[in-house]
């Protein structure tokens, strides 16, 4: 997809712990750009609010923008939800689209996991998707990581929503 910016990558571990640093973190000396990548969940809204809220000096806008928030500050901030700034989702329902639509394994792997004895899931309610994106992970030469799917030329990347997300980062980074 052309060239890209460098950036690092602080995993938080959790919403918690990256709401708790989200202020202290846009607020570190010689930080020009701050991206902020997170699970929309059930709530995009709540999601949306959670993070406003720890940047009250920061104008953020009311809700997200549909191809990611991006503000000029005193330095550069940018918001992703996952899966698209707007519905409720995760990182999986990302890839999830990723998954090109003649994929014969992803039916199956849909199947395998509704027809799982509810008795015997140790998924959350609501997870179904997750749990059937990381059984098609599993029948993959190289079972395993979403990353490691996409390097590997499983994933498709130039689907619209993959392109936005892209170019949000080019956006935020370039």
């Amino acid at each position: 997809m052309g060239g890209f910016p460098s950036f690092n990558v602080l995993d938080k571990r959790g919403i918690d712990p990256l709401l708790k640093s989200i202020s202290a973190e846009v607020k570190t000396p010689d930080r020009q750009v701050v991206g902020i990548l997170v699970d929309a969940n059930d709530n995009p809204a709540a999601r949306w609010r959670a993070i406003r809220d720890r940047l009250p000096d920061v104008a953020l806008p009311d809700k997200p923008e549909a191809k990611g928030t991006i503000i000029e500050a005193d330095r550069r901030i940018g918001v992703w939800l996952m899966p698209d700034n707007e519905r409720p989702g995760e990182l999986e329902d990302f890839v999830i689209a990723m998954i090109p639509d003649d994929d014969p394994i992803w039916p199956q792997a849909l199947r395998y996991i509704e027809e799982i004895d509810p008795r015997y899931r140790e998924f959350a309610d609501g997870k179904q998707q997750r749990a059937a994106l990381h059984a098609w992970l599993a029948t993959r030469k190289d079972p395993g990581l979403m990353g490691t799917a996409i390097q590997a030329g499983y994933l498709r990347t130039d689907g619209a929503l993959c392109r936005e997300f892209v170019e949000w980062l080019r956006r935020l980074f370039g």
